[in-house]
């Protein structure tokens, strides 16, 4: 389920195949109840990096699709209508996803996560557990810099966030000006992507989230001042930067926090994602200032990952607390 809601939401919110004047897609703002976000919370240590990478594959998926949509669908409206319209089908099997147990408990629905943990256990085989119920207590957007190492880690993501989009969303129609097809364009794009995010299932298990995180944007910024065959290659590595940071972004918050932490650094995505098309008017200032200006954000908001924890087989935080004994 989690994977079809991801391919379907890649249809819908795809940023290749654009130029300046046009696009295949409007890039539609994701809520904070994205799919991506729960999912870390009901997979181990161990399959947790296979689980985001694969949602990740189903995204790229959606976005070759949206290539061929676009080809049989010429005239705009009727795209949108095509694109969004099997969206309607994640509403219904969404009631079938369970709600994440760790939320549940944290927010002092024992009796909710204890049916989820119950289900959960059958298909494990396990026959008993334990719950440890806690008081509920309630969090907003402002607890995201409630204490230093939260304001520390809120900050940091938000600046990665930022770089990871503005670079995507860049390095997506810049590649357009290489005068290929525009549909043929976005369907390598979502070829592209999917070696890329092969690669980011080795790294991330070999070097970590942090190391994977920061060069894959730093090398993004880099590849910017080459053209072709490089600049294909960094198309890849700006998908494994998104891909990464997805998956490093749900393991550095607490669980209490973590629906805010992923709905705040997603709309610092869109914010990088809203400037991107705008750095390409600086070329009446100067031709290569667009191209600089890409590869100076990605390479210094790159940087800025390593100030953030590393989160390789670490467990996932449950409270501030656990935040704040881990630093």
């Amino acid at each position: 389920m989690f994977k079809m809601c991801r391919m379907l939401a890649k249809q819908q919110n795809s940023p290749g195949g654009k130029d300046r004047g046009r696009c295949l897609t409007l890039h539609f703002l994701p809520s904070p109840a994205d799919p991506s976000q729960e999912k870390p919370c009901w997979v181990d240590i161990e399959h947790r990096t296979f689980s985001g990478v694969l949602t990740s594959i189903f995204w790229s998926i959606g976005n070759m699709l949206l290539a061929l949509t676009a080809y049989l669908v010429r005239e705009w409206h009727w795209l949108l209508v095509a694109v969004t319209g099997p969206c309607l089908l994640s509403i219904i099997y969404l009631w079938w996803v369970p709600e994440s147990a760790r939320w549940l408990i944290a927010n002092g629905k024992v009796k909710q996560a204890h049916k989820h943990l119950l289900r959960c256990a059958r298909m494990n085989g396990m026959k008993d557990f334990a719950l440890s119920p806690e008081r509920g207590e309630s969090y907003s957007y402002i607890s995201l810099f409630r204490t230093p190492v939260l304001r520390k880690i809120s900050l940091c993501s938000g600046a990665v966030w930022f770089g990871v989009a503005f670079s995507y969303y860049g390095m997506s129609m810049k590649l357009t000006g290489f005068g290929l097809n525009m549909y043929l364009s976005q369907f390598v794009f979502g070829i592209i992507e999917i070696p890329a995010k092969v690669i980011v299932y080795v790294l991330v298990n070999r070097i970590g989230r942090r190391q994977s995180q920061a060069w894959s944007l730093i090398l993004t910024g880099g590849t910017r001042l080459l053209m072709w065959a490089i600049a294909i290659t960094g198309k890849g590595l700006s998908e494994a930067a998104f891909t990464t940071v997805f998956l490093y972004t749900s393991e550095l918050y607490p669980t209490v926090l973590r629906q805010n932490g992923m709905g705040y650094t997603s709309f610092v995505a869109r914010l990088g994602g809203a400037l991107a098309p705008l750095v390409f008017l600086l070329d009446e200032v100067w031709r290569s200032l667009p191209e600089v200006t890409y590869c100076g954000v990605a390479v210094c908001c790159g940087s800025v990952a390593f100030l953030l924890p590393e989160t390789l087989n670490v467990r996932l935080p449950e409270g501030i607390e656990d935040i704040e004994k881990t630093q």
